[in-house]
């Protein structure tokens, strides 16, 4: 079932509607990028919809964080609460004269109805019907064809009623996916459109909107599947014109549940970007969660590619409706990949927001400070698989040479079994580097820059390794500690020539005293 099966001469609208309920969740992002991704490729609308009316959960910064977090991402949308449009206002909140007609109608009908039971009246049907094993769950209908009189006079009344639909006997339970062809849903029960608050539930709201925003297609998760039947039901007695749906896989983690802000941090949309992660190599693992990569002339999968590349070839029959494992792993190599891919330039930039929330950069760094940093990018860039590891990376190379910390595990490398002297190899390095030239001290007919990675090499190799005898791990170990405080770090005579002379000689000087 291809896209090309569900082109129309109608303009292709397509919207995400996530809840501002508290950091968004990388779901919103993942039905973000399908639902985007078709209708840039019909070149539709795509809008974004804020279902605020779970009014017990709203929390009023998750609004902004869902802006920020799509635009991070270049999830951009044509319609929404901050940009406006035909249809709106693009907030549940906003709406609720809209959906109060629509109610009235339904009931006049004879389609939903009056329910004034309590909620501690529904707590107890329910457990009752779990302690029982009753076939029959859901609600019990007490409330169907009573008036308000009527109803009071029984146990577990409240004076504010909501409003239920009345699902018929025969309600069809089959409907056609664009993902998963002919669908079979359960029974529902006779669900609360509108609350005792005066809010819709989702289940109105959605249908209402959905209608008046135009909306062509309905991409969401597979957890509404169960709800669809009371959609379609509505959109019937609504005399509505039902929208094409498709039910995306839902992510799960590596037990195969259902990916959750509650068991997973990285199922906050946020936690990408303090981690570091490109939001490029995000989008291209989100859509490969529930895609198949391309095929290169070879036959080959290409797994990195954009999302103009995504929009332009999507097909919604290669969707893969099996549950997607979120595999953190994979997504570490893709951004190590994205990371490697950028210029030295760009990376520098990414990567400053991350030493000023380390407190290596103030608010504004110094020309100084951003070209060393250049420096030590195009160091770490090869090893480094996302921005949030940087600042720990080049800690040693922006503290004052007296603050430097030797690492407890850098510095038992110094005694261990087999190892050199550190105080000989120190005292040949350091003696080495002073008769290297120091730039300022060139004569003109020499070539400039004698403070070089290469003629650093060359000198401590002709020092530790013949001068000594040491082969190169062991001539070079002591030295790595003394300069960055660590045993492992990014490449050594670079580093020397990033940190200058002066820098170099001191840190070796300060170890050698403590050996």
């Amino acid at each position: 079932m291809s896209s090309a099966s569900f082109s129309s001469p109608v303009v292709p609208r397509l919207r995400v509607a996530p809840s501002p309920t508290g950091d968004p969740h990388v779901g919103t992002a993942y039905m973000a990028l399908f639902n985007l991704a078709f209708a840039r490729q019909q070149q539709g609308v795509f809008l974004l919809r804020v279902e605020d009316t779970d009014r017990t959960r709203f929390r009023a910064d998750s609004e902004q964080q869902l802006y920020d977090t799509l635009s991070w991402l270049g999830l951009d949308w044509d319609e929404g609460p901050d940009r406006g449009g035909p249809f709106a206002p693009y907030r549940q909140s906003e709406r609720l004269t809209t959906y109060q007609p629509y109610v009235e109608k339904l009931i006049a009908q004879g389609h939903a109805y009056h329910c004034w039971c309590s909620p501690e009246r529904l707590s107890a049907m329910r457990e009752e019907q779990q302690r029982s094993k009753s076939p029959v769950t859901g609600y019990d209908r007490l409330c169907y064809g009573m008036t308000r009189e009527e109803r009071a006079t029984l146990p577990g009344f409240q004076e504010t009623p909501v409003v239920r639909m009345l699902i018929p006997d025969e309600v069809p339970l089959t409907f056609t996916d664009l993902i998963r062809g002919t669908v079979q849903a359960p029974r529902p029960d006779d669900q609360v459109i509108l609350k005792a608050d005066g809010f819709p539930t989702y289940h109105l709201a959605v249908v209402v909107d959905d209608h008046e925003m135009g909306v062509t297609h309905v991409v969401r998760g597979e957890e509404w599947i169960s709800s669809t039947p009371k959609h379609l039901l509505l959109y019937r007695w609504l005399g509505l014109t039902p929208p094409v749906f498709a039910h995306m896989p839902l992510l799960r983690n590596t037990d195969k549940s259902k990916i959750s802000k509650r068991k997973n941090p990285a199922a906050r949309l946020t936690w990408f970007r303090e981690r570091g992660y490109l939001p490029e190599a995000l989008v291209n693992f989100l859509a490969l969660l529930a895609y198949p990569p391309a095929k290169d002339a070879d036959g080959k999968d290409v797994e990195i590619f954009s999302l103009d590349e995504f929009s332009r070839d999507f097909d919604w029959s290669k969707v893969n409706p099996v549950g997607p494992i979120f595999d953190l792993g994979k997504l570490d190599w893709l951004n190590g990949m994205y990371v490697r891919d950028l210029s030295v330039e760009e990376l520098t930039a990414r990567l400053i927001p991350y030493l000023q929330a380390d407190g290596l950069f103030g608010p504004s760094p110094s020309l100084g400070e951003v070209a060393r940093l250049k420096s030590l990018a195009a160091l770490i860039q090869p090893r480094l698989v996302t921005l949030a590891d940087a600042p720990d990376q080049l800690r040693p190379f922006f503290v004052p040479d007296a603050d430097l910390v030797v690492e407890d595990d850098a510095r038992a490398s110094l005694t261990a079994k087999n190892a050199p002297d550190p105080a000989g190899v120190l005292d040949a390095a350091i003696e080495a580097l002073t008769a290297l030239p120091d730039d300022e001290n060139v004569d003109l007919g020499q070539v400039q820059g004698s403070w070089t990675h290469d003629r650093i090499e060359e000198t401590l190799r002709a020092a530790l390794v013949t001068g000594l005898g040491l082969k190169p791990k062991f001539a070079f170990g002591p030295l790595r500690v003394a300069v960055s405080g660590r045993r492992v770090s990014p490449p050594l005579f670079e580093s020397m020539e990033v940190l200058g002379r002066g820098a170099t000689l001191r840190r070796l000087q300060a170890l050698r005293t403590t050996c």
